[in-house]
């Protein structure tokens, strides 16, 4: 029989055994049979029967057809706003790759630093480090600047997705999403859950994480993670190319065959900035992440620098629209169906009784691999975190320790799957990294995040008298 066929039924064999099992006391049928079709989903999207976006697609379409949901509910996930930042991410890749001005500040950084893949990784994590205090959005920092820049790298060592995704890019693409994921748990502001953490600590826990303890608290196992994570890759999935000893030179060589900037480069340098100006002051200016990237790719549409066929061109963004809506709408009504509660009291009330230490260090495991469930890190917090927070404490752990672990978690957990978050579409749909590379790799790094963070990080947490 076909492979693809086989784990076409096989796909389609769980989603009827979960559908057709007794409905659990205290869930609704709709939220039982909505779950049956997202694991199904999941599924699919491991062993993919059909491409991704074919999966995601039917998937929607049977929740409507079987009356699970309204085809307005079922189509919701499109109108989420992480989506359409996660499109306009590739089209400011694409200006950056059009007009040159990538393919340039490629060869600026390579001419700077480019004497090693090991280095260049570091580069890039360092670059997304520095800005993340004043970008509450991780798709925005991780796609709408990081994302062209490695992008163009990789084009500039002839790393093309497919037979040259080794060379260089696929290690790249890993090492910079994985250290957005230490970023993102680094400072209050350099995600956008991480508020509401704090906010739902403050009420579940009675405890106050300013911004200043969050830092404190993350920078000692954040940088070691920063330093860890990229060598561990670097290691573990090697880039072909690993020593470029002539790199500077050639880089060198190639600025001057460039010549000098262009009207278009100028442009979409002025737009970059501009996105960056206005993502990092959002606070002040009350500006949406989306509606700043949109305007940016609206600046470089009327300057021509991108034509409506560049847009249409764009596969990427277009296939990642339709999986990753697709994914958002299911797993936004499990949540609204009671599912997603449903299962995080069922998982809090079976801890009731076990020592502090136990149940604190089941819980953190339960709350990061929950998260292969979760397209979103918001919903994900919204969902389980007081509720595992609330346990962990009633069972005698330290609430500063809990409230700081299960904050940090909710971050880490992104590194797990290529629709964890908002960045991982991105780096996922880019195509360096094949989806079954992407999660072996997910889980090593996760497991080496949970070590670093929760060993010896508890143990500067101690230093600092959190617990």
């Amino acid at each position: 029989m076909n492979k693809k066929l086989m784990h076409g039924l096989l796909t389609v064999a769980v989603g009827i055994i979960i559908w057709f099992l007794p409905v659990p006391a205290g869930i609704k049928p709709h939220a039982w049979h909505l779950f049956a079709v997202f694991v199904a989903t999941i599924l699919g999207f491991i062993l993919q029967p059909l491409p991704i976006g074919s999966v995601a697609f039917v998937s929607i379409t049977f929740t409507a057809l079987a009356g699970i949901l309204k085809p307005a509910q079922a189509l919701s996930g499109f109108s989420n706003t992480i989506i359409w930042l996660i499109v306009a991410s590739f089209l400011f890749a694409k200006g950056f790759i059009k007009t040159g001005l990538g393919r340039r500040i490629s060869y600026l950084i390579i001419r700077a630093i480019g004497d090693s893949t090991l280095k260049i990784g570091y580069a890039l994590v360092l670059s997304d480090f520095l800005i993340s205090p004043a970008t509450p959005s991780n798709t925005a920092r991780a796609g709408g600047i990081i994302f062209p820049i490695a992008r163009s790298l990789a084009a500039a060592f002839d790393s093309e997705p497919g037979v040259s995704a080794r060379r260089f890019g696929a290690y790249l693409m890993q090492t910079v999403y994985q250290g957005n994921t230490i970023t993102s748990a680094m400072f209050m502001t350099s995600m956008a859950g991480n508020p509401l953490i704090a906010l739902l600590a403050a009420k579940t826990l009675h405890i106050n994480i300013s911004w200043g303890l969050w830092a404190a608290a993350a920078i000692v196992p954040g940088v070691i993670s920063m330093l860890v994570v990229p060598y561990f890759l670097f290691k573990f999935y090697p880039p072909e190319i690993t020593k470029a000893p002539q790199a500077k030179e050639l880089a060198a060589q190639e600025l001057a065959k460039i010549g000098p900037v262009s009207l278009g480069e100028k442009i979409v340098g002025l737009v970059f900035v501009g996105a960056l100006i206005l993502w990092s002051t959002s606070d002040f200016t009350k500006l949406d992440a989306t509606v700043v990237a949109m305007l940016g790719v609206s600046v470089m549409m009327l300057t021509k620098v991108l034509e409506w066929k560049d847009v249409l061109e764009e596969k990427g963004a277009w296939d990642t629209l339709i999986w990753m809506g697709s994914l958002m709408g299911l797993a936004d009504y499990l949540g609204k169906l009671g599912f997603i509660s449903w299962f995080a009291k069922g998982v809090s009330a079976s801890m009731v009784g076990i020592p502090w230490f136990q149940a604190f260090v089941a819980l953190l495991l339960i709350y990061m691999y929950a998260h292969y469930g979760f397209a979103s890190l918001v919903a994900h917090i919204t969902a389980m975190y007081a509720a595992f927070a609330a346990v962990a404490v009633a069972a005698g752990a330290p609430p500063f320790l809990v409230a700081l672990a299960l904050a940090f978690m909710s971050n880490l957990c992104m590194s797990l799957t290529h629709y964890a978050a908002g960045p991982a579409p991105i780096y996922f749909g880019a195509g360096y990294v094949e989806q079954g590379t992407w999660w072996k790799l997910g889980l090593a790094v996760s497991i080496i995040n949970m070590v670093i963070w929760l060993g010896l990080g508890s143990i500067w947490w101690k230093v600092l008298g959190l617990w």
